[in-house]
């Protein structure tokens, strides 16, 4: 592969950094922004003031989805290269309710790896080590999926917390975090209570969300916000800034089981949420869009948005993921199609 080769598919960059690293230590910078290093998430005490002066202009922020859609996106090779990055970005998941441990290690047979070999070796990328950033199962799962994952790199990450409506007894939805801990997760995604949003019940969301986080341990936490059930936009940054302030080191919008999953407006609200924390106390929180996100060129929507509100450090799996079961079947199509000039059928290309 010849040197400008290598760089477009930055190489350098190692793609699944983010996803085989450890939490850095502490005090160790895991970002920067506008020059400025960051830390890792350990949230501050509830400022309830801060929540209650949010405000968001909803069409203004319509209207910046809008336009952000109608750009010009990237093509040929540097495409390819935004596929593969998003591939590395990939929190490859089933969350079905017939899911069975075959399932759990087909999927994870296809995290390790996530490109067929002729397609690897047509693309001229067999020297990189591309593979999903993790596999997102449910607690039932997880020990099935630790062993299928073994020495690969790629990490587990378990739905808890009474997911996906999150209104079991708290005392249950933390014994369950820990139960997930135990069983080798490396990352927890918990679910908040909506009601406490809607109520604005802002200390006892704070509460929930930082005694979630004390059972997760070293583990990460995403915090699902259910934005689709959420309402109003206000309400999407109001929940986000509590949720790190709580201590989430990912602040994610669905479950996938809301009639709304991921959308642009609400990537928007979100990622400025996490722009202003990270400006105001120095910390860095990740970002997850999670359901309705199924086509390549979504996830460029999605990574072009990353570089535009956050910057590079959010384009890695240290800060950023795809909560996705079938966007990788057409990335693999995108791809092929690059490589070879023709689609192939959708059945050639199968997760689990």
């Amino acid at each position: 592969m010849s040197e400008e080769h290598k760089s477009r598919y930055r190489v350098a960059d190692r793609l699944n950094d983010g996803a085989s690293e450890k939490c850095a230590p502490s005090g160790v910078p895991i970002a920067t922004l506008s020059g400025r290093p960051l830390l890792s998430n350990r949230g501050i005490p509830l400022n309830l003031d801060w929540v209650k002066q949010v405000r968001v202009n909803t069409s203004a922020v319509e209207r910046r989805a809008q336009s952000h859609v109608a750009r010009r996106t990237v093509k040929k090779e540097w495409q390819a290269a935004w596929h593969l990055r998003a591939i590395s970005c990939m929190d490859l998941t089933t969350l079905s309710g017939d899911d069975t441990e075959d399932r759990v290690r087909r999927l994870c047979a296809k995290a390790r790896q996530p490109i067929q070999q002729e397609l690897r070796r047509q693309l001229q990328i067999e020297d990189l080590d591309i593979k999903v950033a993790a596999v997102c199962v449910y607690h039932r799962f997880v020990e099935t999926a630790v062993r299928a994952l073994e020495g690969s790199g790629v990490r587990v990450a378990a739905v808890s917390a009474g997911f996906p409506a999150g209104l079991s007894p708290v005392e249950e939805r933390i014994a369950e975090i820990r139960r997930s801990v135990e069983a080798g997760a490396d990352e927890i995604d918990i679910v908040i209570t909506r009601a406490l949003v809607f109520g604005g019940r802002w200390q006892e969301l704070y509460d929930e969300i930082a005694e979630f986080k004390q059972a997760c341990g070293q583990r990460h936490m995403k915090a699902i916000l259910g934005t689709g059930d959420l309402l109003t936009l206000r309400n999407v940054a109001r929940a986000s800034f509590v949720a790190m302030m709580a201590g989430a080191d990912f602040i994610k919008t669905s479950t996938g089981k809301e009639s709304v999953n991921a959308t642009l407006p609400v990537g928007f609200v979100m990622t400025r949420a996490i722009r202003e924390y990270a400006q105001e106390t120095g910390m860095a929180v990740g970002f997850k869009p999670a359901g309705g996100i199924r086509t390549a060129k979504q996830s460029t929507e999605w990574l072009a948005l990353m570089k535009e509100e956050l910057g590079t450090p959010w384009m890695k799996a240290d800060l950023f993921r795809f909560g996705a079961s079938g966007l990788l079947n057409d990335i693999e199509r995108q791809l092929e199609h690059y490589a070879t000039g023709r689609y192939s059928a959708d059945y050639r290309h199968p997760i689990a």
